[in-house]
């Protein structure tokens, strides 16, 4: 097949959703087919569409429906479009109702589409390939914070906490990720300059973000809202335990009952866990890394291969179902 693959933000930058198009891309081709990752849409026979992200590639998906009807569409649901709910997001359901399939990052997402329509999702996880060990910093208990400094990702609540750690704490906070205006940018580089305990490196390449990841002892996920963040299986992949907010976008990731969750915002929840982790108290630190341990497979690179190969296959069966012609066009999305 030659798949148009969409993705709101361009295709070369480090930003959730490119990554995700990029591995995806990889995987498609790894499966035998052609694709074309790209901005918006564009013009070609393209034997299928994946757009990441409903709201914002709702008119390349109007537009490719209408170009190349019966084609399928299948659409990567992100945070933005899961969280509060579609309507508070802007998607529009007439966009939804084009979709043979949806693909969530995590189970929980799946409970956010109307219920119609969940027959045709599918949960599939995030993966990492190996990427070499690194050995943990000895002057100090280093957590790593991989997030771009938007709202959504609660950026300065980490450096928040970390200030309210009691003196003979080690635990430095070292966030990786860039800032998209001179405000934000000017708010995280003062709070650098002000709290020792916090250091912003600023927007990493990919492979350097994911070398501060490997080497720390934990990971924090501090954002409000989250359709599946890379990183929290890139850290399930290289073996570093996480602390998360409650949020749908991780307890679809590492269940409800995973004790490393802190409330949304609550700097003095945060603070206490990561102390908490970093004293081992009632050997904390060694059962968010057990069971970190246990959901390792989820980040396996060929388990999500496997669900990709089976999304298209399901797809290819259903449209001989429909039409037994081999040059009849396929079917638009119906359950």
């Amino acid at each position: 097949m030659k798949i148009l693959l969409a993705t709101p933000e361009p295709p070369a930058s480090d930003y959730g959703n490119s990554v995700t198009a990029r591995r995806w891309a990889g995987i498609f081709r790894d499966l035998g087919h052609e694709v074309r990752v790209c901005l918006g849409h564009t013009d070609g026979e393209y034997d299928a569409l994946v757009a990441l992200h409903a709201g914002r590639s709702a008119d390349v998906i109007r537009r490719f429906a209408a170009q190349r009807p019966g084609a399928p569409v299948v659409i990567g649901l992100t945070g933005t479009d899961l969280y509060p709910d579609f309507a508070t997001s802007g998607v529009d359901p007439a966009v939804l109702d084009m979709a043979d399939r949806f693909v969530a990052l995590q189970s929980h997402g799946v409970r956010q589409l109307p219920p119609r329509l969940r027959p045709r999702a599918r949960v599939i996880t995030q993966s990492l390939s190996t990427v070499e060990a690194r050995p943990s910093r000895m002057d100090c208990f280093e957590v790593a914070f991989l997030a771009h400094v938007r709202p959504v990702k609660d950026p300065l609540l980490p450096a928040q906490a970390v200030r309210l750690l009691p003196a003979d704490s080690r635990i430095v906070l070292t966030h990786a990720g860039g800032a998209r205006d001179e405000e934000s940018e000017r708010a995280v580089a003062a709070e650098a300059a002000e709290n020792p305990r916090y250091h912003w490196l600023g927007a990493l390449p990919r492979t350097e973000a994911l070398g501060v990841l490997a080497r720390s002892r934990l990971l924090v996920l501090a954002s409000q809202h989250e359709g599946g963040a890379n990183v929290v299986t890139e850290a399930l992949a290289l073996g570093v335990p996480v602390i998360s907010t409650r949020i749908p976008g991780s307890t679809g990731l590492l269940g409800d009952d995973y004790p490393g969750y802190f409330p949304v915002g609550d700097a003095e929840a945060l603070a206490a866990a990561l102390y908490a982790v970093e004293q081992n108290r009632d050997g904390f630190h060694d059962v968010l890394k057990e069971r970190c341990g246990a959901l390792r497979h989820l980040a396996e690179p060929d388990r999500e291969r496997n669900a990709w190969s089976e999304l298209w296959s399901g797809l290819r069966a259903e449209a001989r179902a429909l039409h037994p012609s081999p040059t009849a066009p396929g079917r638009r999305g119906q359950q």
